[in-house]
């Protein structure tokens, strides 16, 4: 019969699962899920912000005081001619300086001279120079290239001294670095002055010794024709250059040596000579490590605040910030053996040159001796006079110029801003602290309200169990409110409220029913749920009033031999009749069908309780009293137990025409009722569709109510339409509902909605209000 018929549509069950498996396909959005879990979302950020609000009277408020520097590259001209004395400058020279304010020597000596480690401020600390470091932040602008040195203490006057301090450290480190640079080059150049006057003396003496012995030299105005002689100017002139540049390398070798010990020192030294390409570059490299080096450590301290020193994390920092400074030092030592060995080589190709230049020198005046010896002796005489007149000239101009300045590849540094105590805390910022603690807590609390989502496995919309089931919404029973009278009267509300919007709401589901397959095709109705207390038995016999009213010969038989309802609901004893004792023999099908107080509806209960249901209602006798009673009835409607519960609704299902399956809403699980789908379709069972029961107002997704209330039609006794306007959602709330539309009479927790739009979504609604209307009449 059509019990062997599948409902057109219908997917395979593994993709029936695969989409009950997806949470992301429910058609329903973020902003619904959160609103539905608003009080979760608003717990969590009311949490935060009062952790906010308690980190802010709990943490200590720190004051920042600042100090900017203002620090130029200069250099006077050492050794090299004026024109070539172009000033050399790059912005690491900046952040070294950045890094040398922080370095242990300036920190060692501001904590000598300032007395720091009496202040309060270091007074909880064992280390206190490893704390100063810590603590102390300098920065280089990126705009002004400014130097900004800062300190946080919770005493806002000993942190401005604390930063003074450290900058009159820097400011008298670099002064006693240039002045003992200028030391050295000083007595360098004197020492070379010194042997350079004594040499130009002795050669004077030799050309006037010589001027007295010749009376020949009258004709020294024929040299101009002489090549050699030409020849022997220009040798001495290129080889004054080439022992201008050995002396040079010479003063530069010397001075690296003596500051070979001191890394710093002599990389400053050696950026102040950069223009004449002496310089081995690691700046890039360095500043990168020492950058690195400055992040870990503020990281380190801002750990700090939060944890122990002993912590696991302040643990790794330190091993970091022990490998960026050795790597640091060891930058540091083979820049200074490579600049060494760069100034060495410099001084010894220069003084081979030199060596090369007097040796060619020296032939070319033998040539000159020869032509003429007395010409050519004063010529070398007076040529070697003049190039050492010529470099004692340029070292006294050096040695004035350095006398002057008294600096060599030193920095001028001035001081814009002195640091002054700051008058309001800069930490905690209780704008920044509590709009991170309300972002955390709207953050953490819609995680949570998506995590309790996802667990949370209750259907709740039509569009979530069409879609979950690939079956239509036949209709959707709202919440049941009491009586006029004050009793529930859920179970028969159709026949005890006729103008009520569930009777209406019980009518739109006849209505789908009519419509969703024809009447020879849908006799056998078998009404069953997925779980207990999903309303059911309620929905049986509401819908066999609705049936009956619409002029068909309707029988309610209960097939729940194991927890029946319908003898209760229509007050009937089932003790002495039912389908139980017909199956057993002790009486006939005529004498245990009941009438009901409703015209056209007849009831055969459970009868007593049989120890094995399954197997009375897989029968051949249970089949022969269905085949009776389907002859005698337009509809016979199968109230059946729960399909999870036990296989008393396989059974059943298998043998009627249609099946309709009840969801309870916000109390069904979506594996559930997969499950109780899966096991319908094992048998073959034609599933009609799905009515959802207990439909509160809340929901919003199963029907179409107005914002004010519920409005309806009904007749009154002249037989005229009148429009009916049902208690608003606030009336409802100050009413208790009587209970939801289940079979164990669960009271309902709020208002419901309309069922009208739920018919009207699934495509069995056909007419509307005016089909329900033919029906009843």
């Amino acid at each position: 019969m059509a019990n062997g018929m599948m409902n057109e549509g219908i997917p395979e069950t593994p993709a029936l699962a695969g989409a009950g498996e997806r949470f992301e396909g429910l058609s329903e959005s973020l902003f619904e899920i959160v609103w539905r879990r608003r009080w979760t979302v608003l717990l969590a950020s009311v949490a935060a912000l009062a952790a906010g609000v308690c980190y802010i009277q709990r943490a200590t408020p720190l004051y920042r005081s600042t100090s900017r520097l203002y620090v130029e590259q200069s250099m006077p001209r050492i050794l090299r001619d004026f024109e070539e004395a172009a000033l050399s400058r790059s912005t690491n020279y900046l952040y070294t300086q950045a890094e040398l304010l922080s370095s242990t020597p300036i920190l060692a000596e501001a904590m000598a001279r300032g007395d720091l480690e009496r202040l309060q401020t270091f007074a909880p600390s064992t280390n206190k120079m490893m704390s100063l470091r810590k603590r102390l932040d300098t920065v280089v602008g990126k705009k002004d290239e400014l130097i900004s040195v800062a300190f946080k203490s919770p005493h806002p006057e000993e942190a401005a001294h604390i930063v003074n301090t450290v900058v009159d450290a820097y400011v008298t480190f670099h002064s006693q670095r240039k002045r003992n640079t200028s030391a050295e080059l000083l007595r360098i150049l004197t020492q070379e002055k010194t042997v350079r006057d004594k040499e130009l003396n002795e050669r004077l003496q030799a050309m006037m010794d010589f001027k007295q012995k010749s009376e020949s030299l009258a004709f020294g105005a024929n040299q101009d024709s002489n090549v050699i002689l030409r020849n022997l100017e220009r040798l001495s002139m290129v080889l004054t250059e080439a022992q201008l540049a050995t002396l040079e390398s010479k003063s530069f070798y010397a001075v690296a040596q003596k500051m070979a010990d001191d890394p710093t020192g002599l990389r400053q030294f050696v950026e102040a000579q950069r223009a004449r390409s002496v310089y081995v570059t690691a700046a890039t490299e360095a500043t990168a490590l020492r950058s690195e080096l400055k992040r870990l450590q503020r990281e380190r301290a801002d750990y700090l605040h939060q944890l122990k020193s002993d912590a696991p994390a302040i643990a790794a920092l330190n091993v970091q910030i022990e490998r960026l400074e050795a790597q640091l030092a060891d930058l540091d030592k083979g820049f200074a053996v490579s600049q060494l060995a760069v100034a060495a080589q410099e001084y010894e190709a220069n003084l081979e040159k030199e060596q090369e230049l007097a040796k060619y020198f020296e032939q070319q005046r033998q040539q000159a001796v020869q032509l003429n010896s007395e010409v050519a002796q004063y010529t070398v005489l007076q040529s070697g006079y003049d190039q050492t007149r010529k470099l004692c000239d340029i070292l006294d101009e050096r040695i004035k110029e350095l006398s002057v300045i008294e600096e060599t590849g030193a920095l001028n540094i001035t001081v814009l801003e002195t640091a002054e105590p700051a008058l309001e805390p800069c930490e905690p910022e209780k704008a920044k602290v509590m709009a991170m603690a309300l972002a955390l807590g709207l953050f953490a609390g819609t995680g949570l309200a998506l995590l309790r989502e996802w667990k949370d496995q209750r259907l709740r919309s039509a569009e979530e169990i069409s879609t979950l089931l690939a079956l239509p919404v036949l209709g959707a029973i709202p919440s049941v409110r009491a009586l006029r009278n004050g009793s529930a009267g859920h179970e028969r509300r159709i026949q005890l409220d006729p103008d009520s919007r569930e009777a209406e709401a019980f009518r739109t589901l006849r209505t789908a029913v009519f419509f969703g397959a024809p009447k020879d095709e849908a006799r056998r109705i078998l009404i069953t749920s997925a779980a207990p207390g999903e309303g059911k038995s309620t929905i049986s016999s509401n819908l066999g009033i609705a049936m009956a009213q619409a002029g068909q010969k309707v029988l309610i038989l209960d097939t729940d031999l194991r927890r029946p309802m319908q003898h209760k609901i229509f007050q009937l004893d089932r003790q002495t009749k039912g389908l139980s004792a017909v199956l057993a023999g002790q009486m006939s099908l005529e004498e245990a069908i009941e009438r009901t107080g409703e015209e056209n509806l007849h009831v055969l209960t459970s009868g007593p309780d049989v120890p094995n249901p399954a197997e009375m209602l897989n029968s051949e006798s249970f089949a022969r009293i269905l085949e009776q009673v389907t002859a005698r009835y337009d509809r016979i409607i199968l109230d059946s137990p729960p399909v999870i519960a036990v296989t008393d609704p396989l059974i059943l299902a298998a043998q009627a025409d249609v099946t309709i399956l009840v969801l309870r809403a916000e109390s069904s699980t979506r594996r559930v009722s997969m499950q109780a789908r899966e096991s319908l379709a094992s048998v073959d069972a034609r599933v009609l569709g799905v009515a959802v029961n207990d439909v509160r107002h809340k929901a919003g997704r199963y029907g179409y109510y107005s914002g004010s209330g519920y409005y309806y039609y009904s007749y009154g006794a002249d037989g005229r339409k009148k429009k009916k306007r049902e208690r608003s959602v606030a009336d409802d709330r100050t009413e208790a509902p009587a209970g939801a539309l289940s079979g164990n009479g669960e009271p309902a927790e709020s208002a419901p909605e309309s069922p009208q739009t739920m018919a009207r979504g699934t495509g069995l609604w056909r007419g509307g209000p005016q089909a329900a209307s033919r029906d009843d009449e």
